[in-house]
C-alpha cells in the first residue's frame, strides 16, 4: 500500500494545478545516483504521465545549478553544511544509500577476490605503492598471484560526490592522506589520470591494464568481465563484500535525527558487517521556490521515489530509506517549507 506523505498546504494546492502542466521537472547532479534515477524517471512517467529529466553532471555542477535556480532539484553525494544551506535558502535530505568500491583491471583477478585495507588504498593513490606485487598488497592477498606490473591510478576530474566519499574515507584511515590531500568533491591528486563521471572512470579502468579506480557499485557491476571490484577492510577488521546488505549495515548506525539538515557522512561506520565506503545521495531544493508550481511537481517526484520507487533501488543494489527516516524527512519538509511560507507572508504584509 502506497503511503501518501503530507506536503505543506501551499504545495498541496499547487500540485493539483501542476498536474495538467506540460513543463518538465528538471534535476541535475550526482552520477552516483544516475542508474536508479533513470529507473525512477521512467516508472514515474509511466504511472503519472509527468515528465522528469535528470542530468548526471556530477555533484559539484548539480549544487551550482540548484544555487542558480537553473533546475528544480539538485542531487549531491556530499551534504552541504547547514550554515551554507541557511545562507542559500535551501533544504537538504537523503533519498537513497549506496556504496563506492575500488575496481581493478588485473588479468586473472575475479570480482570480489582482491582485498584492500584503507591504508593500502591511500598509499596507492599517494603513489607510495607503485607495483601490484608490492609486499603491502601481497600480504593481504596471499591467494592471488599479483603481477610485477605498475599500478595505473584513475580518478575523477569533475566535481564529484563519489570523490568526496572516497577521499573522506581515505582521510579517516590515513593521516598522511588527510594532511597532504584531504577530502572534497575535487582534490589535487598526487598522480593518475582522470575520467569524467562514474562512466568515464569505468571506461578508463576497463581499457587500461593494471589500473585501479573507484566507482559507485552499480557501475562496477555493469562492467563485470572487464573490471573487478575489490573488498575493503572495515573498522571491525573484516573484508566486506559490497552489496545492499553491507551498505544497510553501515547505515544502521546513523543517527539522522541528531543531524541538522541530515548533515551526515556514512564512511568508516562501525559494525561487523558494515561496508566502509557507504555513501548517501542528498536532494537539494529551495525552501521558498520562485515557482511553487514547479517545486510542487519536483516534490511529488521525490516523494514517489522515496515510497513507490523502493523496489527499483533494491534491484540496482541501492538501499531505500527506512520508513522512520521517511517520516522524519516528511516532518523536515513541513518545517522547512512552512518556515519559508511564513517569512514570505510576513514580507508581503510589510509591503
Amino acid at each position: 500500500m502506497t503511503k501518501h506523505i503530507k506536503l505543506p498546504v501551499i504545495l498541496t494546492a499547487l500540485l493539483a494545478a501542476t498536474q495538467s502542466l506540460a513543463a518538465e521537472t528538471k534535476g541535475a547532479g550526482s552520477t552516483f545516483v544516475s542508474p536508479v534515477m533513470a529507473k525512477w524517471i521512467d516508472a514515474y512517467n509511466t504511472q503519472t504521465g509527468h515528465a522528469v529529466s535528470y542530468q548526471a553532471v556530477g555533484s559539484g555542477i548539480g549544487v551550482d545549478l540548484i544555487k542558480k535556480g537553473a533546475v528544480d532539484f539538485g542531487a549531491s553525494d556530499m551534504p552541504l553544511d547547514p550554515k551554507q544551506l541557511d545562507r542559500l535558502g535551501l533544504m537538504q535530505f537523503p533519498i537513497v544509500i549506496g556504496g563506492v568500491v575500488p575496481v581493478v583491471n588485473i588479468a586473472g583477478v575475479r570480482p570480489g577476490q582482491i582485498r584492500f585495507t584503507g591504508q593500502v588504498l591511500a598509499d596507492i593513490y599517494l603513489g607510495k605503492l607503485k607495483s601490484w606485487n608490492d609486499p603491502a598488497i601481497s600480504e593481504i592477498n596471499p591467494d592471488i598471484r599479483l603481477p610485477n606490473a605498475p599500478i595505473a591510478v584513475v580518478h575523477r576530474v569533475d566535481g564529484s560526490g563519489t570523490t568526496f566519499n572516497w577521499t573522506n574515507y581515505l582521510s579517516k584511515v590515513s593521516p598522511r592522506w588527510k594532511t597532504s590531500v584531504g577530502e572534497g568533491i575535487s582534490v589535487k591528486w598526487p598522480l593518475g589520470v582522470g575520467g569524467k563521471g562514474n562512466e568515464g572512470v569505468a571506461s578508463l579502468v576497463s581499457r587500461v591494464p593494471g589500473s585501479i579506480g573507484y566507482l559507485e557499485y552499480t557501475y562496477a557491476l555493469q562492467r563485470l568481465g572487464k573490471i573487478a571490484f575489490g573488498l575493503v577492510q572495515n573498522s571491525a577488521g573484516h573484508f566486506v563484500i559490497p552489496d545492499a546488505g553491507s551498505f544497510k549495515a553501515a547505515a544502521s548506525s546513523a543517527d539522522w535525527k541528531a543531524a541538522k539538515d541530515f548533515h551526515l557522512v556514512l564512511t568508516d561506520a562501525p559494525g561487523e558487517d558494515a561496508y566502509p565506503i557507504t555513501a548517501t545521495t542528498f536532494v537539494l531544493m529551495p525552501k521558498g521556490p520562485k515557482s511553487p508550481e514547479r517545486s510542487a511537481a519536483a516534490m511529488d517526484f521525490v516523494r514517489w521515489s522515496l515510497v513507490s520507487g523502493r523496489s527499483y533501488a533494491e534491484t540496482l543494489n541501492y538501499v531505500p530509506l527506512p520508513p522512520l527516516l521517511i517520516d522524519h524527512i516528511e516532518h523536515y519538509w513541513r518545517k522547512s517549507i512552512g518556515a519559508a511560507e511564513t517569512v514570505s507572508a510576513s514580507a508581503d504584509t510589510e509591503h
